[in-house]
């Protein structure tokens, strides 16, 4: 089959969670398919050339869009911010398509016999809306309207949150044409799926989870410091940034009261100047930004923390750290999507505040806390194995590709 992807900058190196996601899934559906990825250019050509190179190496094809996203931050973000109030699409789905991305898919149609079409984010398929006649799939990594929604609730600042409620009524009117026109739609959880069928009237979801890739995780050793914390999230994403605030603002002084010695590790993607600066102030505070491997981390933590509160999808963290046997405490947000049970798997709790204490309680009791971690480590690997999830999806796009076989022998009988 012949499949074109079309995404954002190049997912390699993965130290994202969209980015493990998309590159794992993608070469191994490469061993049975011939992939093409549109990409848009990063501001580094270097590392562009460097993730073509190991995308070719393993058989993907990729083809450059000439067309930067713009970045989150300076006058002129503001500037795209005030004047996306009069466009009918979210910003991001503003941001990330463009005439350059419609002629690169228009071109790259004309030129190639595309079997299916593949939006590996939900805002890419306003650019493929001139595809007629193929099947199309879109990548729920989050139902997006339920992350603004989150965001609304938890915005304090009132005209912030007067903008954010126009972004959240925006992607529900989005993501509603867009569910609608897609042939399948996949998520990454059951709960994502029932949320679409229920919200937005589409029976067309399929669910293919997050994972891990086993033999990756599996050759961790681990040399736990039992009070020592991490938290692991790219610093690019707003729920994570929030709740690292929480984590710096709440969570952690008061663990630092019960136990002075505690030490709190962020390791993370592209973390704010603001949030490095705060760093240094700190006590027992370390940042620890774009690190080529975080399983050193995850073997010499003793838990880790994910005090989310606002999110969608679900968390590739949890995966790998319980894969790696470390124990987890996250909030019920946190823990969304993923077929682990509190108490048994990981802790979860139910408010924010509740973690400090959850925490606590795993270093005052590592026993306890490590044989939960074991009890998630053997669900993880039964169930969130890399090449299962793969296969899943490969037989998506072979049920698309038949149901569109089907839907045109009819079209040609009824011709006749």
């Amino acid at each position: 089959m012949n499949v074109t992807i079309v995404g954002g900058n190049l997912p390699y190196p993965p130290n994202a969670g969209n980015r493990v996601r998309t590159l794992n899934l993608t070469l191994r559906l490469a061993r049975a398919h011939r992939i093409s990825l549109l990409y848009h250019r990063s501001d580094d050509p270097v590392a562009d050339r460097e993730a073509s190179t190991y995308l070719g190496d393993h058989g993907v094809e990729t083809i450059a869009v000439d067309q930067a996203i713009p970045p989150k931050s300076g006058p002129a973000f503001y500037a795209r911010l005030a004047a996306n109030l009069a466009s009918p699409v979210p910003y991001s789905v503003a941001t990330h398509n463009g005439p350059a991305l419609v002629r690169a898919i228009t071109r790259h149609a004309a030129r190639n016999s595309v079997d299916l079409w593949q939006a590996e984010w939900t805002p890419y398929m306003k650019s493929m809306g001139g595809l007629v006649g193929v099947p199309k799939v879109v990548m729920a990594h989050n139902v997006e309207s339920q992350i603004w929604q989150r965001y609304y609730e938890t915005e304090r600042r009132p005209h912030r949150q007067w903008y954010i409620a126009r972004q959240w009524r925006k992607f529900e009117r989005f993501e509603r044409r867009t569910f609608a026109e897609a042939t399948r739609v996949v998520v990454v959880s059951d709960e994502d799926a029932e949320l679409i069928r229920g919200d937005f009237g589409t029976d067309r979801v399929d669910v293919v989870d997050n994972g891990i890739d086993r033999a990756y995780f599996e050759s961790v050793a681990p040399d736990r410091e039992g009070q020592r914390i991490v938290f692991l999230g790219s610093f690019e994403w707003r729920p994570n940034l929030d709740a690292v605030g929480l984590l710096l603002d709440v969570i952690f002084p008061r663990v630092l009261a019960a136990v002075p010695s505690a030490r709190l590790d962020l390791v993370g993607r592209n973390p704010p100047e603001s949030l490095a600066r705060r760093v240094l102030d700190l006590p027992n505070v370390e940042l620890h930004a774009n690190v080529p491997d975080v399983r050193p981390f995850l073997a010499r933590s003793g838990v880790m923390a994910v005090p989310l509160r606002i999110g969608g999808g679900s968390r590739l963290k949890i995966l790998e750290a319980l894969a790696a046997g470390l124990p987890v405490v996250s909030t019920r947000v946190g823990a969304e999507g993923l077929r682990l049970t509190s108490g048994r798997d990981l802790v979860i709790v139910e408010r924010v505040e509740a973690m400090a204490e959850a925490l606590l309680g795993c270093i005052r009791d590592p026993s306890t806390a490590q044989g939960m971690a074991e009890s998630g480590r053997r669900l993880v690997l039964e169930q969130y194995d890399w090449d299962v999830l793969a296969a899943r999806l490969g037989r998506i796009w072979e049920g698309c590709l038949s149901s569109a076989g089907r839907l045109e022998n009819g079209i040609r009988m009824n011709g006749r």
